[in-house]
């Protein structure tokens, strides 16, 4: 919690230190007019990768595979359009790193293996509505998981709808 509050003070301090100086040398127009360019091109960068992300994500999702990487390159893309609209050439910065495919893999990659290596560490436990561990195969207390209902076959249905037409 410390190094948030941290970040949230120092920050704005640095930006604002590099702005100024930026301004000092090119001017202030310049200045704004290349932040705003930069959030454009952030913002243009971030739909074309989370668009490649969204899509190779459902690929995984399609062929049965856990999409894992992809969902953490998606945090990483958010977090990286969060800071290409924040002002500033430090934030800027390292949004850009967090769109850049090789910096964004890398990242994931690393979030990843610390997510495996923290849940092998601390375990996970899966509970039921009782509170009771979950044993596969077998409901609450014990007793087996049946559950009662009617269906009805709809590929009967369907199979007749097609040779009607």
């Amino acid at each position: 919690m410390g190094i948030f509050l941290l970040l949230f003070i120092i920050m704005p301090i640095v930006e604002m230190t590099i702005l100024i100086k930026v301004g000092t040398l090119i001017g202030a127009l310049n200045t704004i007019g290349l932040v705003l360019l930069t959030a454009v091109i952030g913002a243009a960068l971030l739909r074309h990768q989370g668009f490649a992300t969204l899509l190779r994500a459902n690929e995984r999702l399609n062929s049965g595979e856990l999409p894992a990487r992809e969902v953490a390159e998606g945090l990483i893309l958010a977090v990286g359009g969060a800071l290409l609209l924040t002002p500033g050439f430090v934030t800027d910065t390292v949004g850009f790193l967090c769109l850049l495919p090789g910096s964004r893999h890398w990242l994931a990659a690393q979030a990843l293996k610390k997510l495996v290596v923290s849940s092998q560490h601390q375990g996970f436990r899966f509970t039921m509505g009782t509170g009771e561990p979950f044993q596969p195969g077998r409901g609450p207390r014990g007793k087996d998981d049946i559950i009662e209902g009617e269906y009805t076959d709809e590929t009967e249905r369907g199979h007749d709808r097609i040779e009607k037409r």
